[in-house]
């Protein structure tokens, strides 16, 4: 399994431990399942955090989206800017 890579990720990404990569296709699966941390770029094709998570349930619904995401395009390196 491919992970995440802090490395590349979008720029468009707020600081924080939750990131999205280069390699999101914008599936908006994440945008779904946490639609207060991550947001869509339409233009770009591609998803990013908007907001990191601040409550237990945005943590969570953000893991679940980790989880998830079909490309492994989100991480989480624990850093909490």
């Amino acid at each position: 399994m491919i992970l995440p890579d802090k490395v590349q990720k979008i720029a468009d990404n707020v600081p924080g431990k939750y990131y999205v990569d280069i390699r999101c296709i914008g599936c908006n699966v994440c945008a779904e399942i946490a639609p207060e941390n991550f947001r869509s770029d339409l233009e770009e094709g591609h998803e990013y955090i908007c907001k990191q998570p601040t409550t237990e349930t945005e943590e969570a619904l953000c893991l679940e989206a980790m989880e998830i995401c079909p490309v492994n395009a989100i991480g989480n390196d624990g850093v909490l800017e």
